[in-house]
């Protein structure tokens, strides 16, 4: 095993992330040392290289969509085993003893702590997670960078469609990562989907339709008739009225962002007729485990891969709304 291994570090919010050399880490009780294969780029990675979430911590190595080898186990591992493939999710580690996590909702842990927030993440070539919270992968002969956007754009997809309940005609505000992969569960379901992007944004929308959706158009268009419920992923406030003007009685608007600029005033009516106005938080391990069966053949996820050093271009890349699909870091 090497004596040290390559990360990409963020020292501080607001500046570049800068690559660092450390010695390599030995897995302590319960942790797996995992070579990364390939690390997803999420807007979350964004939102902590920006400062907007409180309880990131500094410096740290972004990354949550982490497919990985494990290397070596500390003690009282016994799953999974050294040399098996893993994914290791935006969820790192909770108390387990608060309300929520007693409750079966741990995504709600009053202490929990998370993959390249608050613990050093998968922009490295290797890093260390707590082996309980790592997620069995449905299927290991796939590409890791085909399977690394899965591990939060996938989950919390899969978490924001089960919110938005029962539906025929679903839509999705801000086609990137997330609604890329959930508009094929959704469209193999038998949903009618509705994608809407930037204005003026052709490119995105004659990508969401040959992923299936029926309709796309920009986020100031109106669908033809009300849906039944929507999925904001976009981090804008200003979508959360337009979304509820633009569903039907009784329908629900899901914010699935961790991050989102303020929501503006709107009129009452928006809301009345029993609309719901939804978020949903993080992810649990139950939703890794049901997500991977769930997902089977239906889902083609499309990347564009860059070398670790150039994490920096990856996360310019999502910034612009440049990308269709993911990014994906693969370690050089």
């Amino acid at each position: 095993m090497k004596d040290e291994y390559r990360v990409m570090q963020l020292v501080a919010p607001g500046m570049p992330l800068a690559e660092a050399t450390r010695p390599m880490p030995q897995p302590a009780a319960g942790q797996v040392l995992v070579r990364v294969e390939a690390c997803g780029v999420c807007r979350t990675d964004l939102h902590v290289a920006d400062g907007e979430l409180p309880q990131a911590r500094y410096p740290i190595v972004p990354g949550h969509e982490v497919v990985g080898t494990v290397e070596d186990v500390g003690a009282g591992v016994t799953s999974p085993a050294v040399g098996e493939r893993i994914g290791v999710p935006w969820l790192g580690r909770t108390c387990g003893r608060c309300d929520f996590c007693l409750g079966d909702r741990e995504n709600l842990c009053d202490a929990p702590e998370f993959i390249g927030c608050t613990l050093d993440g998968g922009f490295a070539t290797h890093m260390l997670a707590d082996a309980a919270y790592c997620l069995r992968l449905g299927d290991i002969s796939a590409e890791p960078a085909s399977l690394a956007p899965l591990l939060c754009a996938g989950l919390i997809g899969w978490r924001a469609f089960r919110a938005a309940g029962p539906c025929r005609d679903l839509g999705l505000y801000g086609f990137g990562a997330a609604a890329h992969i959930l508009c094929q569960m959704a469209v193999a379901r038998g949903v009618s989907v509705y994608a809407f992007t930037r204005p003026g944004d052709g490119a995105t929308q004659a990508f969401a339709r040959s992923l299936g959706a029926c309709w796309a158009g920009g986020s100031d268009d109106a669908p033809p008739h009300p849906l039944d419920a929507t999925i904001i992923f976009a981090p804008v406030g200003a979508l959360v009225p337009i979304a509820l003007g633009r569903v039907r009685k009784g329908g629900r608007v899901v914010c699935a962002g961790i991050h989102m600029s303020d929501i503006p005033g709107f009129e009452y009516r928006r809301l009345w007729g029993e609309r719901e106005l939804v978020s949903v938080a993080n992810l649990t391990r139950e939703d890794g485990r049901t997500f991977f069966l769930a997902a089977g053949d239906d889902v083609r996820t499309r990347v564009r891969t860059y070398p670790l050093r150039d994490a920096n271009l990856a996360l310019e890349a999502l910034r612009e709304g440049s990308l269709s699909g993911a990014a994906v870091i693969v370690p050089d």
